[in-house]
């Protein structure tokens, strides 16, 4: 029986996740944890959510609680809690409040799923995942940020559209921050095995305006209609199925690094990673033009000095 808990069960990314991860029916069990004064609202979506169910014949469990005892044996426990990013917000100025939340739930994680894998989805989610890190006292390999899974799905996404090919054709990734500097790989992308740096000598791609529309694109998306939810529902959704499977694709999250990347230490980025029912079964190594690497130092740089300010905050705390 594979069960997957969802701390944050009523949110926008949470609910979502939780109906497109059961209608995905890899799963027998999901826990929609939330708050006491909103377990009811969780009752609701899980009503709803078996009205849909039974149309197509699943019948993934769903178990609306504000317990904590019941989220014990959880394969994957997802934290989607936190305060939402608004317009015009960055991802920084929600760091000290969110970390106090996933600080509180790591701790309960650890208590009541030792075995379990965490998933983080709270934003800044590259400090988020170090702040879950130090609190459950887990292994790095089982605690894992959606990083620039996202990211990366928006890119190729972004190329496809414009190029008019279809995406499974285009081979992108992007790494580092999932903010501002993130950093696309463009000198390793690849159209229909064509390198991009040559595919592009006879189709007019701005590359520069794609990268600027994907980096904009969670605020853009959110000036429109307030939040952003099937994209990351999808992103998450899709990472925990990955898991679950023992696939071992190859996606980019965000984990701790300890040198295995351009010697980067002490701070949670996005990487590629291969991915196993155990967690990261590997950091695979990548290859980056200089202009790249100077962007992923500076990411770390940046990610790793707001981590550092949140860690202090909490010691303090």
């Amino acid at each position: 029986m594979v069960k997957v808990s969802i701390l944050g069960s009523t949110g926008v990314i949470g609910k979502n996740v939780a109906f497109t991860l059961a209608r995905a029916d890899t799963v027998d069990e999901i826990v929609l944890y939330a708050r006491p004064q909103s377990v009811d609202k969780a009752r609701g979506e899980s009503f709803d959510m078996y009205d849909a169910l039974a149309a197509e014949d699943i019948d993934c469990r769903l178990t609306p609680t504000s317990d904590f005892n019941d989220i014990e044996g959880s394969a994957i426990v997802l934290i989607t809690a936190g305060i939402p990013r608004q317009e015009g917000m960055n991802r920084r100025d929600l760091s000290v409040p969110n970390a106090k939340i996933v600080r509180a739930y790591a701790k309960q994680i650890a208590l009541h799923a030792p075995d379990s894998i965490i998933l983080i989805a709270t934003n800044p989610v590259d400090v988020m995942t170090t702040v879950a890190l130090k609190y459950s006292g887990f292994d790095k390999k089982r605690v894992i940020g959606i990083g620039n899974h996202l990211d990366s799905l928006r890119l190729k996404n972004y190329m496809s559209r414009h190029l008019n090919i279809n995406s499974s054709e285009v081979h992108t990734r992007v790494i580092g921050e999932h903010g501002d500097h993130m950093v696309p790989l463009l000198s390793s992308t690849t159209i229909g095995g064509i390198p991009l740096k040559y595919f592009i000598k006879s189709v007019d791609v701005d590359v520069k305006r794609l990268i600027n529309r994907l980096k904009n694109a969670g605020n853009t998306i959110i000036s429109k209609k307030g939040a952003t939810e099937y994209g990351p529902s999808y992103a998450i959704s899709n990472l925990i199925s990955t898991i679950i499977t023992d696939s071992h694709k190859i996606l980019t999250v965000s984990t701790y690094l300890e040198g295995e990347i351009e010697n980067v230490s002490d701070v949670s980025l996005g990487v590629p990673v291969v991915l196993s029912k155990r967690g990261i079964a590997m950091i695979v190594p990548i290859h980056m033009n200089d202009y790249e690497k100077d962007k992923f130092y500076e990411a770390a740089s940046i990610v790793k000095e707001t981590t550092d300010e949140v860690l202090l905050e909490l010691n303090e705390d």
